[in-house]
């Protein structure tokens, strides 16, 4: 049985996508290396809890196969901060210059530290 969740994870490691704009901080990356070290000694591996390894694996299929994403669709491609998926990956990457970045980060301050026109602080609406 260990052979078989062995492939399994095997499988799905071949599915997960890499960001290539992530280089090495990856979740895919992250994924295959923690199930190279889970099953270090590949199909002869000894499964110390089978039913956790399972569970393990269904989740990480769900993530994967975009389960949620479909289950609870978006609205809109940002969240509350305005920033769009395009930004992230932008602040996100590994390889996006510095002044790249301050720039973004720069337009999100300015966003959220901008006052009312009249001066006086906001109050939360209850």
């Amino acid at each position: 049985m260990a052979a078989t969740r062995y492939r399994r994870f095997l499988k799905l490691c071949e599915e997960l996508p890499k960001d290539e704009s992530k280089k090495g901080r990856d979740l895919g990356t992250f994924l295959r290396q923690r199930v190279a070290s889970a099953f270090r000694e590949g199909e002869n591996t000894q499964i110390s809890d089978p039913e956790k390894c399972d569970q393990m694996y269904e989740s990480l299929a769900r993530i994967n196969s975009n389960v949620y994403k479909e289950k609870f669709p978006r609205a809109k491609d940002t969240s509350f901060t305005g920033v769009t998926v395009e930004e992230c990956r932008i602040l996100l990457a590994t390889g996006n210059t510095d002044e790249e970045k301050k720039g973004l980060w720069k337009t999100l301050m300015e966003r959220f530290s901008s006052k009312p026109e009249d001066g006086t602080p906001e109050k939360a609406e209850k």
